[in-house]
């Protein structure tokens, strides 16, 4: 099958991936939950197919929502540009060399855009034409954003962020944007425009492509740009398109674009939540959350939203763990050698790494490095290189027959978590406390006698490949 190597919009991505057999086209779903439930169900699937839901009860057709995009590895190498085709553990190597390679890659400007197909303005402005899903059922309302970008100008400096929030509805002109915490970019440069005594511009983009949705979770600095970033990980710029209201650069291909001013939260508040975070969990009650007043409402024919709930961990919004990467190079940064693999399961809440014994305490030094970088994750597991780092059943053989719990389990207390851990306590999270402990586990097998650690009957890693390699096409199941 011939694929192209990237994609311009996150219509040409669908494509893809209606290609590669993965896309599943719903029709007549209700956004009041049905929507959430069949994305959860299937994203626990085998093969977690990507779904486009049409037909939505209450809206028009042609007002569509993807979900389960990039939530498994075939799908999340495509996004990457890399080959869809890789193994798991080859894939995130595969990103993690990209990612050390990737140069920054400035936007440029164009005059027209496709999102300027269709505009509202004043008293036309109406967002709740478009389904916004009730994705859980504690949800506090519906969510339209939960894979959105929300852009915004620092008033100092300048630059642009463009970053994932959760934007939920609240009427036909009005959403609250969350920004999880006040140290996020937005909420500081929402800050600086609030201290001034004025409203912030900002422009919300939904369906952006996957590239920019990525760029959007990413942990960039201060000043660093997300259409930098998105641009290089496609290997061309992505083309921006002044919006007329706010003059802040939208993505051209975005599928719908609000714009408007975020008000002060000395003016007004709407209750924001709660909603279902990447835990499992509700995380918090409803809060004050700052309202956003939409001036302009521009859309392509036929929308599509990119949803990308949270959700019941393993599922989560990448089928590669990319944090892993992050946390392989940390570990090379380090000094830390022969590192051969590293991996996150239960949606990053457990950290695994792969590497060949050369000395004592090698596992436990890299033990302690990955413990420090790996946030909110409670468990850190190393394994030898014969172990598969992706592969949890592979983890947990390891675990269940070389580690000796009374030997080979330490534990780090007041380490790296945050408020949406669900087991800090209450009065904890009252007084700031944002910390947790982490086991670290030593799974390889012991160094002094290693040698004589009995030999296992499996494949070894290089063998399983050459099987699949020879035999894949004849024990894969058929399309």
């Amino acid at each position: 099958m011939q694929l192209r190597p990237m994609y311009r919009d996150l219509r040409e991505f669908i494509d893809l991936v209606d290609q590669l057999g993965s896309l599943r086209r719903i029709e007549g779903a209700d956004p009041r939950f049905e929507i959430g439930g069949i994305t959860e169900v299937a994203a626990g699937l085998p093969d977690c197919p990507c779904l486009l839901f049409d037909s939505l009860k209450g809206h028009r057709r042609g007002f569509r929502i993807v979900t389960n995009t990039t939530t498994n590895v075939q799908r999340a190498a495509l996004a990457l540009g890399l080959d869809p085709m890789l193994r798991p553990l080859d894939a995130l190597k595969a990103w993690m060399e990209k990612r050390q390679a990737l140069r920054p890659l400035a936007p440029i400007l164009v005059e027209d855009a496709a999102f300027l197909q269709n505009t509202l303005v004043g008293q036309d402005v109406d967002v709740t034409q478009f389904p916004a899903p009730v994705w859980h059922r504690q949800d506090g309302g519906p969510f339209i954003g939960s894979g959105s970008i929300v852009i915004m100008r620092d008033p100092d400096h300048g630059w642009i962020n463009a970053s994932i929030y959760r934007v939920q509805v609240h009427g036909p002109e009005k959403v609250t944007v969350q920004f999880d915490h006040g140290g996020r970019h937005g909420a500081i440069i929402a800050k600086k425009y609030w201290d001034r005594g004025e409203s912030c511009p900002l422009a919300i983009v939904h369906g952006e492509d996957p590239a920019l949705f990525i760029a959007g979770f990413e942990y960039l600095a201060d000043g660093s740009s997300e259409y930098e970033f998105a641009g290089s990980i496609r290997g061309a710029p992505i083309e921006v398109c002044r919006a007329p209201k706010t003059g802040l650069p939208v993505p051209a291909s975005a599928e719908i674009v609000f714009e408007g001013r975020l008000l002060p939260m000395s003016q007004i508040t709407l209750p924001e939540g709660p909603f279902g975070e990447f835990t499992g969990y509700y995380a918090a009650a409803a809060r004050p959350g700052p309202v956003m007043e939409i001036a302009a409402v521009h859309h392509r024919d036929d929308p599509i939203l990119l949803a990308s709930p949270p959700m019941k961990p393993p599922r989560f919004h990448f089928g590669l763990p990319l944090r892993a990467a992050t946390i392989w190079s940390n570990l090379q940064a380090a000094g830390v050698a022969e590192v051969t693999g590293a991996w996150q399961h239960v949606s990053q809440l457990m950290t695994v790494v792969a590497l060949r014994q050369r000395y004592d305490g090698h596992a436990k030094r890299a033990a302690l490095v990955a413990a420090a970088h790996s946030y909110m994750a409670r468990i850190i597991v190393v394994v030898d290189d014969d172990i598969d780092p992706s592969n949890l059943a592979d983890v947990m053989w390891a675990v269940t027959t070389r580690c000796e719990p009374s030997e080979n389990i330490d534990i780090v207390r007041n380490a790296w978590s945050s408020a949406l851990d669900p087991r800090i306590s209450p009065d904890d999270k009252e007084r700031g406390v944002t910390s947790h402990s982490k086991a670290l586990i030593d799974a390889c097998r012991p160094f002094g006698w290693r040698d004589k650690f009995p030999r296992a009957s499996a494949l070894s890693a290089e063998e399983a490949s050459e099987v699949e390699r020879k035999w894949g096409a004849f024990i894969r199941p058929r399309s």
